[in-house]
């Protein structure tokens, strides 16, 4: 049967319009099944295209991230496209590969453009609408390009969910005890005479992320001093606790009063550096009777120094009426010179936190004290606490002092710092730990070289390094 007897048969001498009708009738029902059809293959092949697992790893905010998304072997899936991210709102682009079955997700991870004000992101899941063709299909005129959303995820960088909130001194009551939520000071000291460059002093001390997340004022405080006629230098760094009201002040008023006695003993220091001169000459003869004499100076100096700043504190509370506990705070606190033979170093250490002297050249790292913790795992002793000058063998047992040839550098940190570098107590005797602390000040940004006036903003940018669960105040002093 050919195509005019069909047509005559559907026509059978019918009035031509009646037949332009009946045909227009027949081709949009056929049309419409089609479509129908159509769409049932399309539903069956976006069920099939949805089953693909495309496990993309989450982005990390801030850190590069380069990931290629590849379909199965077997799909096929041709892609158009992939929107969904843009370097301008996420820090990242996305190219779908020459073959078109697959794409990769480029560039560092960005949640800034949500950040309204400060806030804290609300979401960091985004949708990928990933538009494709598929092999051998043909699609209905409704439904030019098929589509499949794919969840992508960037995690926000965790130092980003911590808020920075000012104290509110004018709101605080009396007695405030203002403090800087920073500190950081660069103290050079001028090379001798005949040219020979000293070592200077560089310390920074920052709120920690736990304080400024709650509104709290910093706690830590240092002092340094150098005496340009008798070259000795003075450091202290202090660390008040965290569960006392007013440890910010118990801090500051420890390491003002230790640097101020020190600075007033060492102003003539003849006869000390005497002692220190026998002491060297004889050690290896009668070491016991040399260090005798050395540690009775020592405990005029630097003990009586530690003496004097409890009773600071004490007197401070009492006219203030409240509780010394409140005042609590560590005391780490060093006096060193350099002598033709070498360097004597001595020192004071009551609480956590660690002074080390540091040779990098010998690979040696010599703590002048132990972390002073008490009778329980996690806690410290205070500077405040009566115990610590009970009688002189106690005090004795804080102090050391010894003679080295050089060292790279005398470091004084509050836990803040020893606890993320360090991690443990014995590994604060670990000279690879101190290689590892040296190489990341040099690798962040901190310049320890001589006239470095800007290392004072260097080491204050590198306290705000990342440690997951650590986020106390910190503090660091160094002389180098």
């Amino acid at each position: 049967m050919n195509i005019e007897k069909i047509i005559d048969i559907l026509c059978e001498d019918r009035d031509e319009k009646k037949v332009e009708g009946f045909v227009r009738f027949l081709s949009d029902k056929l049309w419409n099944q089609y479509n129908d059809y159509l769409m049932d293959k399309v539903l069956i092949t976006e069920n099939e295209v949805k089953a693909i697992a495309f496990n993309i790893p989450n982005a990390k905010e801030n850190q590069p991230y380069d990931q290629k998304v590849v379909l199965p072997e077997e799909s096929k899936v041709i892609i158009e496209s992939v929107t969904g991210l843009s370097v301008e709102q996420h820090g990242l682009s996305i190219e779908v590969a020459d073959d078109k079955k697959g794409f990769c997700i480029t560039g560092t991870p960005s949640l800034e453009y949500y950040r309204k004000d400060g806030a804290l992101v609300q979401t960091s899941s985004f949708d990928l609408i990933m538009r494709y063709q598929y092999e051998g299909l043909e699609l209905p005129d409704n439904c030019p390009v098929l589509e499949r959303t794919i969840p992508f995820i960037i995690n926000q960088d965790p130092r980003k969910l911590w808020k920075n909130l000012p104290v509110d001194w004018k709101g605080m009551p009396e007695p405030r005890y203002e403090k800087e939520d920073c500190q950081n000071e660069y103290l050079k000291v001028e090379a001798l005479e005949e040219g020979e460059p000293q070592k200077d002093i560089v310390a920074a001390s920052k709120r920690g992320r736990s304080h400024a997340q709650e509104a709290k004022p910093r706690d830590d405080h240092f002092k340094l001093y150098h005496d340009d006629k008798t070259n000795w230098y003075v450091m202290a760094v202090a660390d008040g606790a965290g569960s006392a009201k007013y440890s910010r002040e118990g801090s500051r008023i420890a390491c003002e009063t230790v640097v101020e006695h020190c600075k007033t003993y060492l102003t003539d220091s003849t006869e000390f550096e005497e002692y220190i001169n026998i002491y060297n000459e004889y050690k290896e003869q009668s070491e016991s009777d040399a260090r005798k004499m050395v540690g009775d100076y020592i405990y005029k100096i630097v003990g009586n120094a530690a003496y004097k700043a409890q009773k600071a504190i004490f007197e401070e509370a009492k006219k203030q009426n409240i509780p010394s506990k409140q005042y609590a705070t560590t005391l780490l606190l060093t006096i060193c010179k350099k002598f033709s033979y070498g360097w004597f170093v001595a020192s004071f250490w009551v609480g956590d936190g660690a002074i080390c002297l540091y040779d990098k050249v010998n690979h040696t790292a010599k703590l002048l004290g132990v972390p002073d913790e008490g009778e329980y795992a996690g806690q410290t002793r205070f500077l405040t606490m009566p115990e610590i000058f009970k009688d002189a063998t106690s005090l004795y047992q804080r102090l050391r002092f010894s003679i080295v040839p050089d060292f790279t550098a005398l470091f004084l940190m509050t836990d803040g710092v020893s606890d993320p570098m360090f991690e443990t107590d014995a590994n604060l005797c670990n000279p690879d730990k101190w290689d590892a602390l040296w190489n990341n000040l040099r690798e962040s940004g901190v310049e320890l070289t001589d006239d470095n006036e800007t290392s004072k903003d260097q080491l204050l940018n590198w306290l705000d390094f990342w440690s997951p669960g650590n986020h106390d105040d910190r503090t660091i002093a160094i002389l180098y």
